[in-house]
């Protein structure tokens, strides 16, 4: 299904796609492929989903800060930011974005989704907060939730890693963010049981929010 505008027309809302649990790879290089093959009146979307277990190194990340991969893959990609884990429990939220079309900076994107995430656990007693020196949502100095992004022909692509019930084992593997020795949890070490699907449908409207976009989720299967 596909959805036009008029050449004058800003679309009302992103279209928001639940993935399931897909490989990484090939979303990365589907990413990348909308990001290029776009116009200045395609439709914004917001892909929610999960992956397999998956390394990934950033565009200037350091090598030392993968301790042990083991036998979880690691992949170098084109996102800012350092090492971070991926796998199943855990939402990841893809942003495609015309982020010069909505006026957003990389700085405005990074707080709207930080802010879409301390809303939505704000919802169930959870105090989250950012932090200008490591991007990110942290709980009691833990890391909940991480953002790494690219932005390329004036659109955003990666985008938020948010911790939701996962084995945390494989964080131990590897410097998170480039932290040594930095923490971290899921929903459900905090005492919150949900799983990745029920969060993205709500989190999807703070999200909207954040991003001063029309709050009438558009999903398409």
């Amino acid at each position: 299904m596909s959805f036009h505008h008029p050449p004058s027309a800003v679309p009302h809302s992103p279209i928001l796609k639940w993935l399931g649990q897909v490989d990484y790879e090939p979303t990365w290089r589907a990413m990348q492929a909308f990001t290029d093959s776009r116009d200045a009146q395609s439709d914004d979307q917001i892909w929610f989903l999960e992956h397999p277990p998956v390394f990934t190194l950033g565009l200037n990340a350091a090598r030392e800060h993968v301790l042990a991969p083991g036998t979880i893959p690691v992949v170098q990609i084109d996102r800012g930011g350092q090492v971070t884990y991926h796998g199943p429990g855990q939402l990841v939220v893809y942003p495609l974005l015309n982020v010069k079309r909505l006026g957003l900076g990389v700085r405005e994107l990074v707080m709207a989704l930080e802010n879409a995430v301390i809303q939505w656990v704000a919802t169930r007693n959870v105090v989250a907060e950012g932090r200008r020196d490591a991007p990110g949502i942290y709980v009691e100095g833990r890391k909940l939730a991480s953002i790494g992004l690219r932005i390329r022909r004036g659109c955003s692509y990666h985008g938020l890693a948010f911790n939701i019930a996962m084995d945390l084992g494989p964080f131990l593997r590897i410097n998170p963010c480039g932290y040594q020795g930095l923490q971290v949890v899921d929903l459900k070490s905090l005492g919150i049981e949900t799983d990745v699907a029920s969060v993205a449908k709500g989190l999807a409207p703070h999200l909207l929010h954040a991003l001063n976009c029309a709050t009438d989720p558009r999903w398409i299967e």
